[in-house]
This record gives C-alpha cells, structure tokens and sequence, in this order.
C-alpha cells in the first residue's frame, strides 16, 4: 500500500487480501458460537446475522460489529463487482485499519473464553 500508483490486478489482489482477511474473521466468529454451543445462523443474511449474534452473545462490542460491517460490506461488493470497479481510496482505508482490527477482534473474541 505504499506505493503512489497501484495497477487494476494489485488493486484486485488487495481486495483479494481484504475478502480474505474477513471470511477468515467470519469463521473464527462460526467456531466460537460452536464452541459455545450456540447455532451459527443459517437465513440469506447470514453474514449480516452472524455479526450481530457475535454482538448479542457478547463474543465481540457493538464498536467492532461496526468496524467489521465495513469489511462484511466491502466482500459483497467485490464478490459481485469487476476489478476496475474498486475505490482505490477505500481499499486504502480499509487495508490501513486492518492492524488496528485485528488486534481488536483477537482481543475481544480472546474475552470470551
């Protein structure tokens, strides 16, 4: 992300990086609902639901919830988007902030156990 100009494939690869980073977020959230014995959801809005069970169960604050819908957000529009489409200035927001997410999300979920 350093670099001044980035072509369409490293921007792709970035938001390759950013999906990827999300659904692994997605699962760790899917394994502690197993572990704590409660159903991970199943509707077409899964995704959406899934984080807010993790906010409702008290796997992860509302303040993350809200942090993570931008990435949850963010891997629908890829998923269904073409890579010239990408917002190179949102990539580098959410790219940037992944440090600072991470760290949060492993704290919280950390918590819970």
């Amino acid at each position: 992300m350093a670099r001044k100009e980035r072509s369409v494939i490293e921007l792709a690869a970035t938001g390759t990086f950013l999906q990827n980073i999300y659904n692994g977020m997605e699962n760790i959230l899917k394994q502690v609902l197993r572990v704590k014995d409660i159903d991970v959801p199943k509707s077409d809005t899964w995704h959406k639901d899934l984080l807010n069970l993790s906010v409702s169960t008290g796997i992860i604050s509302e303040r993350l919830s809200d942090k993570l819908y931008e990435y949850l957000t963010f891997r629908h529009f890829f998923v269904h988007a073409y890579g010239f489409m990408l917002d190179e200035v949102q990539l580098e927001d959410l790219a940037s902030s992944i440090p600072e997410v991470w760290s949060q999300f492993m704290e919280e979920i950390g918590k819970g156990f």
